[in-house]
C-alpha cells in the first residue's frame, strides 16, 4: 500500500476547518493529511495552531490554484503515491475515499473525480453554477471526447504520474476544468464516482452571480487554449 495524502486548501475558513480535518482522520485511516492556510485573514491560522493540525502556511495568498499546487509540490517532495483534493469548507465527504484510492488502484486511469451528478444526491449546487457545469461538460466533451459529469468538482484524486505534473504544472483562479482538459489532451485517463455533498459548512462562497458569468468566460477559453497547447 502506498503513501496517500489529502490536500486541504483553506482560506478563511475558520468555522470549519476542525470538522473538515477531524472528517479526514476519522474516516480515512490510510491518509495523511495537510492543510494549506492561503494567507487566510480571519482565525484560520489561530484555529490550526490551537488544535496542532498539520498546516503549511502561505505568506501571501496564492488562490485556490497556488494553494493547491503548494500541496502537490509538498506531496511530490515528501514521496506520497497518492494525492486527493479535500474542500476547506466541508463540502466533501471522507467516507468516499476509501473507495476513490480503490478506483485509482486499478490502475486503469490517472484521475478519479467524486461526482454528485451521477446519482444526483446530496447538495446539488445552485442554478447558475449548475448551467456553468452543463456548459463546461459540454465543452470538455466536445474537445477531449470524454464526458465529466462534475468538471467543478475538487473532490479528486491523482496517482503519482500527475503528482509530479501538477506539482510544476497547475492552473490559477479557478483549474478544475483546466487541468481536467490539459491532462486528457496529453493522454492522461479519468473517471468519475458517485458521491454526495454538503452545502458550506460555514463561511460563504467568494463567487457571485457577476463573478459566475465571469467564470465561465474565463473557463472556457482557458479550457479551449490548454487542448489547443498539448
Amino acid at each position: 500500500m502506498g503513501k496517500n495524502l489529502v490536500i486541504i486548501p483553506a482560506y478563511n475558513e475558520e468555522g470549519c476547518i476542525v470538522d473538515t480535518v477531524k472528517d479526514v482522520i476519522e474516516h480515512a485511516k490510510g491518509f495523511d493529511y495537510i492543510v494549506i492556510n492561503d494567507c487566510s485573514s480571519d482565525e484560520t491560522r489561530k484555529v490550526l495552531r490551537r488544535n496542532n493540525i498539520h498546516f503549511v502556511d502561505l505568506p501571501v495568498n496564492l488562490g485556490i490554484g497556488g494553494a493547491v499546487q503548494t500541496g502537490y509540490r509538498y506531496a511530490y517532495y515528501h514521496g506520497y503515491d497518492t494525492v486527493v483534493q479535500f474542500d476547506g469548507d466541508g463540502q466533501h465527504d471522507a467516507k468516499y475515499l476509501n473507495a476513490m484510492l480503490e478506483e485509482l488502484e486499478k490502475g486503469e486511469v490517472n484521475m478519479v473525480i467524486g461526482s454528485r451528478f451521477i446519482e444526483k444526491k446530496g447538495f446539488q449546487s445552485n442554478s447558475v453554477r449548475r448551467i456553468g457545469i452543463t456548459h463546461f461538460t459540454r465543452l470538455i466533451k466536445m474537445l477531449t471526447g470524454t464526458r465529466i459529469t462534475d468538471p467543478t468538482s475538487g473532490y479528486r484524486m491523482v496517482d503519482d504520474k500527475l503528482i509530479k505534473y501538477f506539482a510544476f504544472n497547475y492552473p490559477s483562479d479557478y483549474p478544475e476544468p483546466e487541468s481536467a482538459v490539459s491532462i486528457l489532451a496529453k493522454g492522461w485517463k479519468i473517471t468519475e464516482i458517485p458521491v454526495e455533498m454538503r452545502a458550506r459548512q460555514a463561511g460563504k462562497s467568494s463567487i457571485n452571480f457577476k463573478k459566475s458569468i465571469y467564470y465561465m468566460i474565463k473557463v472556457s477559453i482557458a479550457i479551449v487554449l490548454a487542448k489547443l497547447k498539448a
